[in-house]
């Protein structure tokens, strides 16, 4: 699989971070890359650091959202801000290098929420 960095979604993540007031959200800690020949059903994906990098390592936590060429590229400006905000979403307020799940006790990630905060943006 081939990846590289996409700069395009980069500043979209980084004015997303910004206008949503999400400033747990370090935004250069958030990589963009844009994978091509992935093998995924997903349209993006995002990977976090375990806790274990900083502990051991002492590297500090950093997220990276990956799009995948061939489904994200093809969507609608709307659809691609509602796919970036569904993938920030799974950063916890922490903001530890691990990520939320879909589902938990006090969050959902689904495109009901998604629209929630869509409607905030428009």
């Amino acid at each position: 699989m081939k990846y590289e960095r996409a700069p395009d979604v980069q500043r979209k993540v980084a004015l997303l971070i910004d206008e949503l007031g999400w400033n747990y959200i370090k935004g250069e800690s958030v990589h963009a890359i844009r994978s091509f020949d992935a093998k995924t059903r997903a349209i993006a994906r995002i990977w976090g650091m375990a806790k274990l990098f900083k502990e051991v390592v002492g590297l500090e936590p950093h997220y990276i959202i990956e799009v995948n060429a061939k489904k994200f590229d093809k969507l609608s400006e709307r659809e691609k801000i509602k796919t970036l905000i569904h993938e920030l979403m799974h950063i916890p307020k922490t903001f530890s290098g691990a990520l939320l799940s879909h589902k938990g006790r006090y969050h959902r990630i689904n495109d009901r929420e998604v629209e929630k905060i869509m409607k905030k943006l428009e």
